[in-house]
């Protein structure tokens, strides 16, 4: 294609509504989390990123709940796939990150090393783009939690999600601790409050129900993309059938198969 073909064809890509499958991750085992408790195992993680990648899904992101990724477990995955993939998960260094980038992903996700050290951010972003960076932020009772939810910094939400966007981050993935895989829905309060403090692209995480909790987490509550884990994993929902119930309701989202 030529450039200006090139341009058009992401300029109408980045446009549509993100739906992203997430997988946890403990090395090449995928587990189930609920509430940040992921001690079951549930499969085999390069199995559920090939189905994944079979279903052309928007976007696949892998958290590790036990340390960073292996940089060949991050390779057997991404090798062969067609879709952005984006890995996080004890991510501490900008040699890590070039490390997981290097093996073939195509965002890094940090959480507890960014707020540690907020400048960390600006340098991920500085060495390797805004747009390969993305801040997971866990919520319990409207303050962050850190280190796999465990650790409660009493910092609020809403003031690290501003000062994330300030030191470069391209988007926030926000996920409430107490709905992390119940399907009980996202916290939509939540995600519209972080999404009106910020001016960068908020996807929403944690508990989603159902496709129609996916619209109004967009129309309602302003998030940009919606992710989820345990409804694509133990329903018969998927990816593609979202984005054609968020365009079916009005929300341009990729529905070709």
């Amino acid at each position: 294609m030529g450039s200006r073909t090139v341009g058009l064809f992401l300029k109408s890509s980045m446009l549509k509504t993100r739906v992203i499958p997430v997988l946890l991750a403990r090395g090449r085992e995928l587990v189930k989390g609920k509430q940040f408790d992921s001690s079951r195992r549930v499969g085999n993680l390069l199995q559920a990123a090939r189905i994944h990648n079979m279903r052309n899904v928007d976007e696949l992101v892998i958290l590790s709940v036990d340390g960073p990724l292996n940089e060949k477990i991050v390779g057997d995955i991404c090798k062969d796939t067609f879709m952005p993939v984006a890995v996080g998960g004890s991510i501490t260094s900008l040699d890590l990150a070039k490390r997981m980038l290097d093996s073939g992903a195509d965002k890094i996700v940090v959480n507890t090393a960014a707020f540690n050290n907020p400048d960390f951010i600006t340098e991920l972003s500085a060495k390797y783009g805004s747009q390969s960076i993305t801040v997971s932020i866990d919520s319990l009772d409207g303050k962050v939690q850190i280190r796999n939810g465990k650790w409660n910094t009493e910092r609020d939400v809403v003031s690290w999600a501003h000062e994330v966007a300030c030191k470069g981050a391209g988007e926030i993935l926000i996920n409430d601790v107490s709905r992390d895989g119940t399907m009980e829905g996202y916290n939509l309060e939540l995600i519209s409050r972080v999404s009106t403090a910020v001016r960068i692209p908020v996807v929403a995480c944690g508990g989603c129900l159902d496709y129609e909790d996916m619209v109004v987490a967009i129309k309602s509550s302003g998030a940009h993309a919606v992710a989820a884990g345990a409804l694509f994993q133990f329903t018969d929902n998927t990816p593609k059938g979202a984005s054609r119930y968020l365009a079916k309701h009005g929300i341009p989202a990729r529905c070709d198969t």
